[in-house]
């Protein structure tokens, strides 16, 4: 029998059904292989392995040959295939837990493989975006928010820019057709904050003299 961690969200992603007025204008989670290069540093390790291989190999064959050189070599590939194998996996479930929204109020961010964390970034809170494009059209875009607001970067990561330790920057991660999510966020953004802002504001009474 299959079972849904997050059955009870009203709206996947999203802790409570979004107010009267509030459209869900895009979801989406990042790519699974794209997380495991930029945030695990997938790249990195493979050719910190690929060195250790030509090297153990380039030994074994100075004491046996071709048979030394596999003798001493093939272990370590064993080990280079293994730690791929997990670090896409844990890629995958970064990315399987993850669920991007914007609406055209705000950027939610339900984030967290062990302990899930649900961030609001109303858009009048945003002071800016920007867009990190790589090439094939994944990419990230990282916000900077208003006001006194703090965030954990180890609380946030990797849904956060890269480097920015000090100031943690939360950002949509090495998400597919980046250029038109932003292009989607700067255009909601500036509907919502050209819209005007009512405040009620209950005036006294007059008291009628006696």
């Amino acid at each position: 029998m299959s079972h849904d961690d997050f059955a009870f969200e009203p709206v996947p992603g999203l802790p409570e059904r979004p107010p009267a007025g509030e459209a869900v204008l895009w979801q989406g989670r990042p790519d699974t292989l794209t997380l495991a290069r930029e945030a695990f540093k997938l790249n990195w390790i493979m050719g910190y392995f690929a060195v250790v291989v030509v090297w153990r190999a380039s030994v074994g064959s100075i004491d046996g040959g071709l048979a030394g050189a596999l003798a001493y070599g093939l272990p370590y590939v064993g080990l280079a295939v293994l730690a791929a194998v997990v670090i896409v996996g844990l890629a995958w479930v970064q990315a399987r837990q993850t669920v991007y929204t914007v609406t055209s109020a705000r950027v939610a961010m339900r984030i967290g493989a062990a302990l899930q964390v649900t961030l609001n970034l109303p858009f009048r809170q945003i002071a800016n975006a920007e867009l990190d494009l790589r090439k094939g059209g994944t990419g990230t875009i990282a916000f900077e928010t208003l006001g006194e607001t703090r965030f954990s970067y180890l609380v946030l990561w990797p849904h956060c820019r890269p480097g920015h330790v000090r100031v943690t920057k939360p950002a949509l991660r090495c998400i597919p057709d980046a250029e038109r999510i932003a292009r989607l966020i700067a255009e909601a953004a500036e509907a919502r904050v050209s819209m005007p802002v009512i405040e009620r504001r209950d005036m006294p009474r007059a008291v009628a003299a006696e």
